[in-house]
Parts: C-alpha cells; structure tokens; sequence
C-alpha cells in the first residue's frame, strides 16, 4: 500500500459495514410481514440526473441527493455552501466562495467527479482543479443533483466517483430581485436577477459580482458571473438557449507552493438544445476556459503559464416508450477537446459514443433499468460503460435497491503534459476505469421520518494519481494499480411542522497495492469520517438554518465547523445575515493553504412582486 499516506487513523469501517448490513436487516424484519401494496401516495421531488427519463426521486434506484436551491438562495452565500450538506461530498477548497475549490465523491479524486450544468458536460480538459469554475451565478440556478457513484453509461468520461448536476432556473413568474451586501475580510457583494414569462416563451437573466481584500496577504479576489436563459416553444417543439461568462482573478498565496502566486480564470458556455417532437432532442454545447498564472505576483515575467482549453459537445437523444411498464431510451454522442499552452503546448482529441438504457418499472412493485455505453476515442482503444441498477419495494415505507456500473477517465491535459520544477506529466498515462457496486434501502416508518442507509464499493484499475519515492523529488503522474474503496452512507431527515433536521454520515476506507516508498499526493487524502447535522425553518417570517458538520481526513486531526444563517421571507424588503467557522476553527482542506476563520456576512435582498405571466 502507500504505506507513507494510509496511515491507520481511528478506522470506524472496521465494524461499519457489519453495522450497515445489521441496519438494513432491522429494516427488513420490521416490514416482511406486512401486505405489500401500491408506492406511497407522497412524491417528492422529480430528478433528471442519473435516469434518461424524469422521475420522482423516490423512485430512483441509485443514490441520487437533489438539493433545492430556488427559494433558499438568502440563507446560502454560494452553491459550495449547498454542497457542504452532503457528507458523501468532499470540498477540498484553496478559497471561500467558490474561488478554487476541488469536489470528489466517495473517496474519488476531483478528476473523477463530473459537473455537469443542465446535463451539459463542464469538466475541464486542463485541469479538475477548474471543474467548478461555473459560468452561472447562484441566482441562475434552481437546484443541484448529485449521483453518488459510477455514470460513465449516460455521461461518458470522468464519472467515476459520481456526478453533480446543476440545473438553472427557468422564468415562472415576472420578477425582478436585486442582493447587496458587506462582511469580513472586505467582503462586498451585488447580484441581479430579472426574468420575464409569457405564453410561448420565458427569459432569465442574473449577474453576481464579489470582491475581497482576503482574510490574510494575497488571499484578495475579485469574481463575476453572467448567466441568460431563454426557453420557447414551436411546432417542432421546446427550444432552450444557455449563456454564460465568469471571470475570477485571485491572489493564490501558498496554492501551488510556498510562493507569492496570483491566478486569473475565465469562463464561457453557450448551449442549444432543440426538442423534437415528444420523443427526441438534439443539443449542442461549446465551453471555452482560459487559465493565467503568475508564480510571483510582483514578478509576473520570471515565471508564468496561460493556458486556453476549449471543448465541444453534440448530442441526439430519443426515447420510446413499450407499452405501459418500460422505455427504451437511445442516444449518439460526439465531443472533442483541445488546448492551447506556453507549458503545456497544442493538442487535441476527440471522441464519439453510442448509448442504449432498458428501463422497466412492474405494477409500482419492482424496477429495472440496464444500460450500455460505447465511447470511441480517436488514438485510443474505445471504452465499454455497462450498468444496472434495480429497486423493489417490500412495503409502502420500505425499498431496497441495488446497482453495478463501470466508468473510466481519460487523463486531463495537465495529467499528460504539464511540467515544472515540482510537477512532471506523464503522457504515457492510460485511462482510469472502475467498477462500482451499491446496495440500499430507503424507509419512511413514518410521513415526517425518512431513514437511509447504503454499502458501497469501487474497484478502480490504473487509477492516476502524482507520486513520489523521496520527499525531495518532484511530483509524477503515474498509474496506480487496484485501488480499492468501500464505504457506508447513513441519513435521517425528520420533518416537524415548518422545521426540518438533517443527520448524515458517510465513512471510508481506500486500500492500495503494495508499492514501497511511494508517496501519494490526492488518493488518500480521502475524508475517513465526515458528518453534517443540519437544521431549518421559519417562524412568522423569520427563516433560518445552521450546519454542523465535522470530517476527519486519513491520517489529520478533526475538525468541525459551525455556520448559522437567517433571513426575513416575507416582503419586497428582505435583511439577511450569515454567521461562518463561528468558532473560529484553523483548518486547511488542501494541506499548506489556510482557510478563513470566523467571518460574517450581512445585507437586504430586494424583490418585486411576482405577476403571473400572460
């Protein structure tokens, strides 16, 4: 194993999955004897992510989280703070707000997490480090699903540890809703958003900017964010329109290294999808990144890089549907990706791939859904994603599911080419792949309780990693052989009036093979132990919540952190005001970068009141 990074730790996994099997069998007993009838009458909300048709999110077989954020975007400051309630999520951040910040899941490298905006792929070919670089402000978005595990079959490439999917706000209503506000650190902030409904069509348009001074020397930032979404309706069918643009220049003290570093990152999506008739779509998205980098900020010509990264993405999409119980969904695909570099140099790839999902839902008792993907990837061999997943429902309260998928990644350009004193590529890296297995069940024993709890496992081949034999020698990407996680994920939600409170847990344990001397950079810099406690509600107009949450990474000391927020709900006028790192924690996420500590934020929201649309 990488003997110098799997440090022992206080393994809770050493009982976990006994304790998991005994929980889901306790669920079982509980519920075997009673009649099995119809699904539960209450649906919750619909997800996209993860199915090719939209369903209840109680009716999905995998472990997909959906996190509303239209309606509660004045109790968070950034979508990172919605991202935080989920302990399966790990946010390894060199900055507040969302400045940079890598995202893994399930023990997963950030490499092997794929963002995606409406469905749309926002991974970055450079770097994972810019895999959040979203050309979208809060505003825009109305709510974020995340697949925890394997979802190369509907997405391709990076889809190992799961997928996060931020889908944007359509305009409902006429409205108009103006945010500024002022905290530590000189903190200063303004956000527009304007949408306007009619019949046939709707437009939304938001705008955020932030800047700062930093909580520290050259921790200072400035960042914009422009979004336009536009929806109309034809004979051929719906026609949607995305655009967006971000730009975030920043001081990156001790980011890459001990060094006066400044960074600037740039982003563009433009995407058009077209429904045709009730069955098919067809879609096209182009996103452009550009990354400037200064090693010395005073000195920016003694060392720097600019990188600029585009990538393309078309699609056909169509489904049929098989009498009443099942759907046959099938889809063609083509990307292509390219970078131009003073480090990194000129190159390009491109791909295409064909998919097919089975999915079959009987007498609301039982579903199954298989799927197949095949990615052809020019000068190199193809990939093959299988998966299945099934649900059956013992009980109206109780359902067991299951599910087994294969994903891979191609390497970034970074992985292959990158160079300088402290980082090498490797371009004779091969694509990552994994198998990932999960079995759950989900219970209401009651209509204000909701009770989870899941395995899970991932057997990754040639997983790429940086690595080291002597603590003096430069990082080198290399292929890691059979690494392999398992894990165990616990939640319960109860709902009481217009209160609700949150408990989740996610527990993990990475093993290697045997590799002597060799130090490992990001694998195993994994959270062993991450829980969140969270609480919201409303009392006569006056909102609130908070979030507890306490991780511990494989072989660093815990820590927890503590943040309140609250609002007035009612109104055009609406004062707001959030609390952060309320004990004022040090910690450091990327080892080396601090983080803030205890800082607030305060300001007033303006809306218009909503009209209908005509």
């Amino acid at each position: 194993m990488l003997k110098s990074r799997l440090l022992p730790g206080r393994a809770l996994l050493s009982h976990a999955p006994q304790q998991a099997f005994v929980v889901l069998a306790v669920f079982m007993h509980t519920v075997c004897a009673q009649t099995p009838v119809q699904l539960p009458p209450v649906k919750q909300s619909v997800v996209v992510t993860g199915t090719v048709d939209p369903l209840p999110l109680e009716e999905a077989d995998r472990s997909i989280l959906q996190l509303p954020v239209r309606g509660e975007s004045a109790l968070f400051n950034t979508f990172v703070d919605f991202l935080k309630l989920d302990p399966s999520l790990d946010l390894r951040q060199r900055g507040p707000n969302t400045i940079q910040g890598d995202l893994s899941i399930r023990g997963g490298t950030f490499g092997q997490t794929l963002i995606l905006v409406n469905g749309r792929r926002m991974s970055d070919p450079q770097s994972g480090h810019h895999h959040l670089d979203l050309p979208a402000p809060l505003q825009a978005i109305e709510r974020i699903e995340v697949l925890r595990g394997a979802g190369s079959t509907l997405y391709g490439s990076d889809a190992m540890g799961g997928v996060v999917n931020f889908i944007t706000r359509p305009a409902e209503v006429n409205e108009l809703r103006a945010r500024a506000g002022v905290g530590s650190f000189g903190l200063n902030q303004q956000s527009l958003s304007a949408s306007m409904f009619r019949k046939t069509w709707s437009q939304q348009l938001a705008v955020a900017r932030e800047l700062s001074t930093g909580f520290q020397a050259n921790r200072d930032y400035r960042a914009l964010a422009v979004s336009s979404a536009t929806r109309f309706g034809s004979r051929l069918g719906s026609t949607g329109l995305d655009l967006g643009y971000s730009d975030k220049p920043f001081g990156a003290q001790d980011f890459y290294g001990p060094y006066p570093s400044w960074e600037r990152t740039k982003s563009w999506l433009a995407s058009l999808e077209q429904g045709i008739g009730e069955k098919a779509n067809a879609a096209f998205t182009y996103r452009r990144h550009t990354d400037l980098f200064y090693l010395f900020r005073d000195n920016p010509q003694r060392y720097q890089n600019h990188h600029v990264a585009q990538s393309w993405q078309a699609s056909v999409r169509r489904r049929e549907p098989l009498r009443n119980t099942a759907t046959f969904s099938y889809g063609f695909e083509g990307m292509g990706e390219d970078i131009r570099s003073s480090n990194l140099g000129l190159h390009s790839r491109a791909r295409g791939a064909a998919y097919a999902v089975f999915d079959m839902r009987v007498l609301k008792r039982f579903s199954f859904t298989a799927g197949l993907r095949d990615e052809v990837i020019k000068g190199m061999p193809g990939e093959v994603s299988p998966s299945l997943a099934a649900g059956y429902w013992v009980s109206t309260r109780l359902k067991l599911r299951a599910s087994a998928s294969r994903a891979f990644r191609l390497p970034t350009f970074t992985d292959l080419y990158y160079r300088d004193p402290a980082n090498i590529g490797n371009p004779s890296l091969r694509p990552e792949s994994a198998w990932s297995y999960e079995a759950g069940a989900d219970l209401r024993p009651t209509g204000a309780w909701r009770l989870s709890a899941a395995l899970f496992h991932r057997r990754e081949k040639d997983g790429i990693d940086y690595a080291k034999s002597r603590l003096s020698d430069p990082w080198q990407a290399m292929n890691i052989n059979r690494l392999r996680f398992t894990g165990v994920e616990a939640s319960a939600g109860l709902r009481w009036g217009a209160q609700v409170f949150d408990w989740s847990y996610t527990g993990l344990k990475g093993v290697a093979d045997e590799q002597p001397g060799v130090i490992s950079k990001y694998v195993f810099n994994y959270p062993a132990h991450s829980g969140v406690f969270a609480w919201s509600g409303s009392f006569r107009g006056l909102a609130a919540r908070t979030r507890l949450g306490a991780l511990e990474r494989l072989g660093r000391s815990p820590y927890a952190l503590w943040e309140i927020s609250t609002t007035w709900s009612r109104g055009p006028v609406r004062p707001y005001f959030q609390a952060t790192n309320l004990a004022g924690v040090r910690y450091q996420e990327i080892p080396g970068v601090a983080m803030p500590g205890r800082s607030f934020l305060g300001g007033v929201e303006f809306i218009w009141p909503q009209r209908t649309g005509h």
